[in-house]
């Protein structure tokens, strides 16, 4: 329901943003938050999932820690400190870095000092990160949906519709600051909660030096895995204008919502599978990662299906010139759909084969890097429109990661000794249904489409996949539990 919520309150942002600010204004804020996430999540030093590992063997299970310490009550609180010391130092390094160099942001120039303010939103999501993966270390999910679905997007569409009347140049930079700030705020209350402020703690720079040296693998996966999401935008920005960008960009913000429900999964996931990992129950590890995998695949092919069918007229929200990015949602969409498999997999391979895993995600971003790069040189080569061009990055995204996601399912399958597979029959029994009834929305004036036609693809296909392809182990999933 918390992603169904972001959609919602996604779209008046992505209204007001083309509306009253235009493409161009769009695409000088994609090319900014490349650099600006790339480094949050670089500060992060791959704690949002390495914090699991932490924990698990501190302030959870009472049993001596990694870093040699004596176990005491406040070790859990103490290890999400260094965490957060570890990640406030390297937001702060960061920062200075990219404000010294705006045109990392910014390589055509033209932006306003609002923008390249910008730089501030590093350590406000980095902290942000790593408070609500220590939340869902305690399966506090509740938290993330209130400040990743409810709070962020609507700070993120009310700021930006009142900033437009009071500094047009940088309203839509102002207002990603106050929606990253107003989220991170609402995850640090709900951590000082659950944790408590941490008592007889001070900093140890060997202890925290190991730590960021042990997190190094985990840190290299997620920038990699991040990479291959925007390494588009990346070299994009380079070779088509701020305009085409700034329309393939709006295509990326409804294509993201599938990537941001696997992102609910991963820190929940993250515990239980360190602890199969320590017990050396291998085959539970192959079962919960084919049963999440069959989760997130059925959700984001679900919503794949109702924002692809009707994509021209989600596009048209942008005006009549943001209809030819179409062809780009699309294939991001469909890129989420075939990355889906390799997501779980690498939940577990990160702890059972980390630095197998960090290669096999290197040469994805490298094969894609070079795919996107040769797809938009062929692109200029043949005369194709700069939004084209686009959609051909996105292009190489589905293909690189449908590639990914088959290698790592084969590397996990071996080492846990169990078929890892996500694909179930019920997929197709309830997405061909779906499509039917999307086809026939089709024929429906625009604005009913989206009023009509999105919830009867996503009705129809929950009640079938729900019938057909979910198992009494997979309905658990939606049942309220007992106390």
């Amino acid at each position: 329901m918390g992603f169904l919520v972001r959609l919602i309150a996604r779209v008046p942002f992505l209204f007001i943003a083309s509306r009253l600010y235009g493409a161009s204004a769009m695409g000088r804020l994609a090319s900014a938050l490349v650099m600006v996430e790339f480094a949050g999540l670089l500060a992060t030093l791959g704690q949002t999932r390495g914090l699991a590992q932490r924990l698990d063997e501190t302030g959870w299970s009472g049993r001596k820690q990694s870093l040699g310490e004596v176990y005491d009550p406040d070790a859990a609180t103490h290890a999400v400190a260094d965490a957060l010391l570890v990640t406030t130092l390297l937001a702060g390094a960061m920062s200075l870095l990219i404000w010294w160099f705006p045109q990392s942001m910014y390589p055509r120039g033209n932006f306003s000092l609002a923008e390249r303010l910008l730089v501030l939103a590093v350590w406000t999501m980095a902290v942000g990160d790593i408070a609500l993966a220590a939340l869902a270390f305690r399966f506090d999910i509740a938290t993330t949906v209130r400040a990743r679905a409810v709070v962020e997007p609507w700070t993120l569409s009310i700021t930006a519709g009142l900033a437009y009347f009071v500094y047009p140049e940088g309203g839509l930079a102002l207002a990603y600051l106050a929606s990253v700030a107003a989220a991170t705020a609402v995850a640090l209350v709900a951590l000082v909660r659950a944790y408590g402020l941490p008592r007889r703690w001070r900093p140890r720079p060997l202890a925290l030096l190991r730590l960021a040296l042990r997190n190094m693998p985990l840190a290299g996966a997620d920038a990699v895995e991040w990479g291959t999401r925007k390494i588009d935008v990346f070299i994009l920005r380079f070779f088509i204008g701020n305009e085409a960008l700034g329309i393939y960009f709006f295509a990326q913000q409804f294509a993201s919502l599938p990537q941001k429900l696997k992102t609910s999964f991963e820190p929940v996931l993250g515990p239980v599978i360190t602890r199969n990992v320590r017990t050396g129950n291998m085959a539970a590890i192959a079962a919960q990662v084919c049963q999440v995998g069959f989760w997130i695949t059925a959700a984001q092919t679900g919503i794949a299906l109702a924002l692809a069918i009707p994509g021209a007229g989600l596009m048209g929200l942008g005006g009549p010139a943001f209809v030819q990015g179409t062809m780009a949602l699309v294939f991001l969409l469909v890129a989420e759909v075939v990355a889906a498999t390799g997501v779980v997999s690498e939940a577990a391979l990160i702890y059972v084969a980390r630095m197998r895993n960090l290669w096999i995600s290197l040469a994805t971003i490298v094969v894609q890097g070079t795919l996107t790069l040769g797809f938009i040189l062929a692109g200029q080569h043949f005369g194709l429109p700069a939004v084209w061009q686009a959609a051909l990055a996105a292009l190489a995204m589905a293909l690189t990661l449908g590639v990914s996601s088959l290698v790592k399912s084969i590397l996990l399958s071996r080492i846990v000794g169990a078929s890892i597979n996500n694909w179930r029959w019920g997929l197709v029994f309830a997405a061909i249904p779906a499509a039917l009834v999307g086809a026939l929305a089709h024929l429906l004036p625009e604005w009913a489409e989206l009023l009509f036609g999105i919830p009867a693809i996503v009705t129809v296909y929950c009640m079938i996949i729900w019938r057909f392809g979910f198992g009494p182990e997979d309905r658990v999933l939606l049942r309220k539990q007992p106390a």
